[in-house]
């Protein structure tokens, strides 16, 4: 059987980190930032830890 192929837009969308967590990026981060209070774009500059159930799937995507 060939093997899997990695989800190209997971790839781009999610890193590992030493723990082997799932690390993701805030949305609403990418234009009409001036609109937007500072203290929302400051909420939304950290990278967040995906849930549990979402990284199950994530994981199959990225073949780990």
């Amino acid at each position: 059987m060939p093997k899997m192929k990695t989800h190209s837009g997971a790839k781009k969308r999610f890193k590992l980190t030493g723990s082997g967590k799932l690390r993701r990026q805030q949305a609403n981060r990418r234009h009409y930032l001036e609109h937007k209070s500072s203290r929302l774009t400051r909420r939304l500059a950290g990278d967040k830890i995906v849930f549990k159930g979402d990284a199950k799937v994530i994981r199959k995507m990225l073949g780990i």
